[in-house]
C-alpha cells in the first residue's frame, strides 16, 4: 500500500497529542478521495477556514500554530480518516470565559469511557485568546448578529442558480471552476467553525443553570423543536412527498418495486400521478439535492447524482400512518420546551440575574444551533458544484473507455486532474484501479475514535471483519448520552449504510454507528435513534430534537452489540437502551 500515492497525513505534535473521530466522523465517515481532499480540503480550502477561524475570530496566534498554514492541526488525516485536534479544543475551552476543557469533552465524546484526563499546561492560558473570547461572547450572548451566515446562504444559492451548461464547457473549464469554488469552501467554513463554536455556548450555559436547579434533564427539552434547523428540512419534504405517494394507487405499485431504478420508471412513466410527482421530486432536488451520504467527499453520490438514495428515504416514510408527522412531533417537542422554560423561570422567581443569563442562553441557542447546521448546508451546496464539475470530466472519461464510473476521477489528486484534461495524461485507468484498492483496504480498518499520543500506523489498526463485542442479554441496560428526551419501543433495525434503508420500518428503532445529515430522513419512520458515538453537538442530537424523535448517542458498541431484531426501550431522557426482547 506504501507505494501508492494518498493523501499526506497530518504530521504529529507532542503538545497536541490528542486526536478523535467525534464530530469529524459526520463530516468525513470514510476516506476521502484524492480529488475531495485537494478541491474543497486542502490547499487553501476548508482547512484553511478553519485556521482563519481560529486566527481571526478565535484569538488563537499564529505563532502557535504549524508555520505550514497548509497544515492546520486542528483538523487533518491519520492513515486516510479524518480527525479533529482535540488538545486544542481543550485549549480552547480553557481559554474561554465560562468554558472549559471538561465543557468540551461533553460536547464532543459525552460519556465515551477511553477520553484521557485533561493535564492543564502553562501554555493553555493565554490572556490574549481570554480577551478576544469575551468579545466574541458578547456577540454569542449578545447582539447574535447573522449578517455573514445569511449572506454565505444567499452566495450559496447563487452559485447553483448560476451553474452554466457544463455540457458545453471544456474539461479545463470544468476544472477550473471546481477549483475556483475552493476559497468559497473556505470562507464558508471559517463561518462553520464559529457557529459551530457558538451553538455550544447556550446549552452549556443552559445546562449549567438547570443542574443549579437540580433539574438537569430539563436542558434537552429546552433546545429541542427551535425550527429552522436546514438539516432536518429535507425529511419534512420528504414526508410530504410520501404522503402523495401513500395516496395514489399508481405511485404506491411504483414504489413497491423497490428503490432500485425508481427514479427511472418514474420518469418514464406515462402516468399522471408520476408525472406530477417527477415535477415535485425535480422541485425537491433543485433545493436539497447537494445532500446525500458522505456528501462532504465529491467521490460520493449525492441526491442530484442518484435520486434512488432519496426515494429510498420517502420509501420507508410512505409506510408510516400520518401520526408519524415530523411536524406534529416538532410541535410536541416545541410545546415541552415551553413548558420546561416556564419551569425554569419559575424557579429562578428570586434570583433575577440568573434568570436574565438564562433567557440570554435560550435566545443565542435558538440561533446557533440552527445556525450551525444552516453554514453547513452553505458548504453542502458549493461543494455539489465542485461535484457535479468533476463528474462531468468523468462522464466524458467514460465515454473515452478510460474509466467505468464518473466518480473514478476522484481518485486522481488535483495536478493529475489539470494534466489529464489538458490532454498530457491519456492512461488514467490503471492509476485509479491502485488508488480504488488501495481506498478499498482503507474501508475495511477500524480507525480509532481516539489517539492520545504519536498516531499508529494504519497498517496496525484493526480489521472492522475482526472485531469483537459481547452479546447483549435479555434485560441488559445499555448506558449512553441523553440526546431528544422521550420514551420508545421497538424492533431495533440495525442499519449501516443510509443509502439502503428497506429493512427499517416505521415504529422500528434505528441502530446507527455514527451518522452524518444523510441518515436524517431514516429518523422519520423510526419511533427511536440510538447511534454508537456522539454527544451534545452531533448530528444525530440536533435532528433528533427538530424531529421529536427519542434518542441515545455514545451507546458504545451499540451497533455491533444489539442484535437485528432485538425488541428494545429507548429513553431519550435517561440516556439509556433496554433490551426487552431477544430475537428468536
Amino acid at each position: 500500500m506504501a507505494s501508492v500515492r494518498w493523501i499526506e497525513d497530518q504530521p504529529y505534535r507532542e503538545r497536541t497529542p490528542f486526536l478523535t473521530r467525534a464530530n469529524v466522523g459526520e463530516v468525513l465517515p470514510a476516506p476521502p478521495s484524492p480529488a475531495g481532499w485537494d478541491l474543497v480540503f486542502g490547499k487553501g480550502g476548508t482547512v484553511r477556514g478553519w485556521r482563519d477561524c481560529a486566527v481571526n475570530r478565535l484569538g488563537i496566534s499564529e505563532d502557535e500554530l504549524d508555520p505550514d498554514p497548509e497544515r492546520m492541526e486542528w483538523i487533518g488525516l491519520q492513515g486516510g480518516y479524518g480527525y479533529l485536534n482535540a488538545t486544542w479544543i481543550r485549549v480552547w475551552g480553557e481559554r474561554t470565559p465560562g468554558m472549559s476543557a471538561a465543557i468540551m469533552d461533553a460536547a464532543y465524546f459525552g460519556d465515551h469511557p477511553d477520553v484521557p484526563p485533561y493535564v492543564p499546561e502553562p501554555w493553555h492560558q493565554n490572556p490574549a485568546t481570554t480577551a478576544r473570547m469575551t468579545e466574541w461572547l458578547g456577540w454569542v450572548m449578545g447582539s447574535m448578529e447573522q449578517t455573514e451566515l445569511e449572506a454565505d446562504r444567499l452566495q450559496a444559492r447563487q452559485i447553483r442558480a448560476e451553474r452554466p451548461d457544463l455540457g458545453k464547457l471544456t474539461d479545463s473549464q470544468l476544472l477550473d471552476r471546481a477549483v475556483s469554488l475552493r476559497p468559497v469552501c473556505r470562507h464558508m467554513f471559517d463561518q462553520h467553525i464559529n457557529q459551530s463554536g457558538a451553538a455550544s455556548i447556550g446549552p452549556g450555559a443552559i445546562g449549567a443553570i438547570c443542574a443549579a436547579i437540580g433539574r438537569p434533564e430539563l436542558a434537552m427539552r429546552l433546545i429541542a423543536g427551535l425550527g429552522g434547523v436546514d438539516s432536518a428540512a429535507p425529511s419534512f419534504a420528504m414526508w410530504d412527498l410520501s404522503r402523495t405517494v401513500r395516496s395514489s394507487p399508481a405511485l404506491t405499485q411504483l414504489f413497491s418495486t423497490g428503490p432500485s431504478g425508481l427514479w427511472a420508471k418514474l420518469t418514464a412513466s406515462q402516468d399522471r400521478d408520476a408525472q406530477r410527482f417527477v415535477v415535485s421530486m425535480n422541485e425537491f432536488l433543485a433545493e436539497y439535492g447537494s445532500r446525500g451520504p458522505n456528501e462532504w467527499d465529491i467521490l460520493s453520490e449525492s441526491w442530484e447524482t442518484d435520486p434512488d438514495v432519496a426515494l429510498a428515504a420517502i420509501d420507508r416514510m410512505r409506510l408510516a400512518p400520518d401520526s408519524a408527522s415530523p411536524g406534529l412531533n416538532n410541535a410536541t417537542r416545541e410545546s415541552e420546551r415551553k413548558a420546561a422554560e416556564a419551569e425554569v423561570m419559575a424557579a429562578l422567581a428570586g434570583d433575577p440575574e440568573t434568570a436574565a443569563q438564562f433567557r440570554a442562553a435560550l435566545a443565542s441557542a435558538a440561533v446557533f444551533v440552527p445556525g450551525r447546521e444552516r453554514s453547513k448546508t452553505n458548504i453542502i451546496r458549493v461543494i455539489e458544484e465542485t461535484r457535479v464539475a468533476i463528474w462531468e470530466i468523468g462522464r466524458r472519461a467514460v465515454s473515452r473507455g478510460h474509466v467505468d464510473r464518473p466518480s473514478d476521477v476522484c481518485y486522481l489528486f488535483e495536478d493529475e486532474l489539470r494534466d489529464y484534461a489538458e490532454g498530457r495524461l491519456k492512461e488514467i485507468r490503471e492509476l485509479i484501479e491502485g488508488r480504488k484498492r488501495h481506498h478499498a483496504w482503507l474501508l475495511t480498518l477500524d480507525p480509532p475514535f481516539i489517539i492520545n499520543g504519536p498516531p499508529p500506523p494504519n497498517t496496525t489498526w484493526p480489521l472492522k471483519a475482526d472485531l469483537r463485542f459481547s452479546a447483549v442479554v435479555k434485560g441488559e441496560t445499555m448506558a449512553g448520552a441523553p440526546g431528544c428526551p422521550g420514551l420508545a419501543r421497538g424492533r431495533a433495525r440495525v442499519v449501516l449504510d443510509p443509502s439502503d434503508p428497506t429493512i427499517l420500518e416505521p415504529g422500528d428503532i434505528l441502530v446507527a454507528p455514527m451518522t452524518d445529515p444523510a441518515w436524517t430522513p431514516l429518523f422519520v419512520p423510526a419511533a427511536g435513534v440510538v447511534v454508537d458515538v456522539g454527544a451534545a453537538l452531533s448530528h444525530a442530537i440536533i435532528v433528533s430534537r427538530e424531529l421529536g424523535i427519542p434518542c441515545v448517542v455514545s451507546v458504545t458498541g451499540a451497533s455491533h452489540r444489539i442484535p437485528d431484531g432485538a425488541l428494545v426501550e429507548v429513553n431519550g431522557d435517561a440516556g439509556t437502551v433496554t433490551i426487552l426482547e431477544l430475537p428468536a
